[in-house]
């Protein structure tokens, strides 16, 4: 038995804005469906999903609908959004490859800072454990405690994808494979791949496919999807970090950001989200993928609804096996 372990830091950010988002779906997709061409066939990367209302609204791109930002501090950004992304690869290079079977499993723990509501309630903190099938041939399971007690595990279960048409429903099939051995590792190549290949988000009934997934900025929703999620080889993750460098109207936000573990770091927010906003979060100092951060706003008011930090990704054999 091998188990290969690293301690690196992506992913995160999850569903609740979904109300707020699918009224803006179909007049975003009817505007944008005017400028593409009949005809075009889109095909998703098998069983790739961005389910519920991140998918959503990260699909929406730039000029959806302007948002109110928030500075975290009073000093302005050391360096631009692009540069970091740049830094990121740099550092993503440096980490030594895990490689995986089919039949094995990502496993990855996270600490999560969230709300039980987008904009109000207060703010807990758990510890994740998640087990991911490599191949895509099982369903996740995983586990969960509260920071505050080493002794509360809850019981290992499976979790299944939600349907992003009705979220009191789930889908039947596995989740998609959680180790992405062979994505392109020159920015041009993943670029060409990712525009024949969108992750899958599942839109509503009475969006158009067509005008969303033809959109240029899918590229970019695929490529944080990516980051987010699952194992991806150092030299395609930096490839990805490459990609997202080109992404307009990516920006940093201003002063120190502390993510959920406590490591402080810097925030590039992604355009294009309605209804809250998105941050990449990475190592202030070595420039490593620590997680993300997600906020709603509210009758023009930003606030922190969920913060998610990375601690632990390696490939296990089992379900429940720790590295």
């Amino acid at each position: 038995m091998t188990m290969n372990e690293i301690e690196r830091s992506p992913q995160g950010f999850e569903e609740q804005l979904l109300r707020d988002l699918t009224a803006h779906v179909t007049q975003r997709a009817e505007m944008a469906s005017a400028a593409r061409p009949a005809g075009r066939r889109t095909r998703f990367l098998r069983g790739w999903r961005l389910v519920g209302a991140f998918g959503l609204a990260v699909a929406l791109t730039a000029g959806a609908l302007v948002v109110q930002t928030i500075r975290v501090g009073d000093q302005p950004p050391t360096a631009s959004a692009s540069e970091i992304f740049h830094l990121a690869a740099d550092a993503a290079r440096q980490q030594p490859e895990l490689t995986a079977r089919p039949d094995q499993y990502v496993f990855t723990e996270y600490l999560v800072t969230i709300r039980d509501l987008p904009d109000s309630g207060p703010y807990q903190t758990t510890r994740s454990q998640l087990w991911q099938s490599a191949g895509g041939v099982a369903y996740t399971q995983g586990r969960y405690r509260p920071e505050s007690d080493p002794n509360g595990w809850g019981e290992l279960k499976v979790l299944r994808m939600g349907d992003a048409a009705d979220p009191t429903k789930e889908l039947d099939a596995f989740q998609p494979p959680a180790y992405h051995g062979d994505l392109p590792s020159d920015p041009d190549e993943l670029l060409r791949y990712l525009r024949k290949n969108p992750v899958d988000l599942h839109l509503p009934e009475g969006a158009d496919e067509e005008a969303v997934y033809g959109d240029e900025s899918m590229v970019y929703t695929t490529a944080r999807s990516m980051v987010r999620g699952g194992y991806v080889p150092p030299r395609a993750l930096a490839a990805l970090f490459e990609l997202l460098a080109r992404e307009p109207g990516a920006v940093v936000i201003s002063g120190d950001v502390v993510d959920a573990a406590g490591r402080h770091g810097v925030a590039i927010r992604t355009p294009g989200v309605i209804g809250g906003n998105v941050d990449l979060l990475f190592d202030r100092d070595t420039h490593v993928f620590l997680g993300t951060r997600g906020t709603v706003v509210r009758n023009g008011k930003e606030s922190l609804y969920d913060n998610v930090a990375q601690l632990r990704l390696a490939i296990v054999d089992r379900p429940g096996q720790l590295p």
